[in-house]
C-alpha cells in the first residue's frame, strides 16, 4: 500500500507528514520502505507520550483530559498538528490501545482511531479532516499493523478521490 500511495503524492506534487502513537513509527517505516520517498514524505512524530502529543502536535491538554488520547479529537488534532508544522499538505495520525494491557470497558485493547488532515486544493474549497475508529481483533503487533494498513487504505482512497465518510465505532457492549 505504501507504494500506491506513493505514487498518488508524487503524481499530485503532495507532501505528506504523519503523527503516531500506538504504531510508534510503523506507517513512516511502511512509506520510506519505498525508494523515492522522500519525494513526498517530509517526516513524522512518534507521540507516545501525552506531553508529546500536546508540546510537538499542539494537542490540547483539556482533550487529553477529557477525552483521553485514544479519541477521535485527539487524532484529528495529531492529524493537523502533524501537516501544520511540517508544512506538509496531508497530515495523517493513529493513537490506540495496542495491548495486551491498557484496555478499559469503553475503551478495550485493539481500539484505534485515525485521522487525516488535508489542506485545501489550490483550486479552492476547504481543508478536509476526517476520523475514523476501529476495533482490532489480535496481539500487539497485529493491531499495530492492522492500524497501519488501515490508515495507508484511507489515505490512499482519499487521494484517489473517494473521500471515504468517517466511521465511527459503537460503544462496545
Amino acid at each position: 500500500m505504501g507504494g500506491l500511495v506513493g505514487n498518488l503524492l508524487r503524481q499530485n506534487g503532495l507532501w505528506l507528514a504523519t503523527a503516531e502513537s500506538c504504531t510508534g513509527g510503523l506507517i513512516a517505516s511502511r512509506i520510506t520502505d519505498i525508494p523515492g520517498s522522500s519525494d513526498y514524505f517530509l517526516g513524522g512524530v512518534v507521540a507516545y507520550a501525552n506531553r508529546i502529543k500536546i508540546s510537538q502536535l499542539g494537542v490540547s491538554p483539556t482533550t487529553l483530559d477529557e477525552l483521553g488520547a485514544v479519541s477521535r479529537e485527539t487524532v484529528l488534532q495529531m492529524a493537523l498538528g502533524a501537516r501544520e508544522r511540517f508544512g506538509a499538505n496531508l497530515g495523517l495520525a493513529v493513537s490506540g490501545i495496542a495491548g495486551p494491557g491498557g484496555g478499559t470497558p469503553e475503551k478495550p485493547v485493539g481500539l484505534t482511531w485515525i485521522g487525516l488532515s488535508a489542506a485545501a486544493s489550490s483550486a479552492g474549497g476547504s481543508d478536509y479532516l476526517a476520523a475514523w475508529s476501529y476495533l482490532w481483533p489480535g496481539s500487539r503487533l497485529q493491531v499495530k499493523s492492522q492500524t497501519a494498513e488501515q490508515a495507508l487504505r484511507l489515505l490512499y482512497e482519499y487521494l484517489s478521490g473517494l473521500t471515504p465518510s468517517e466511521r465511527v465505532l459503537p460503544p462496545p457492549p
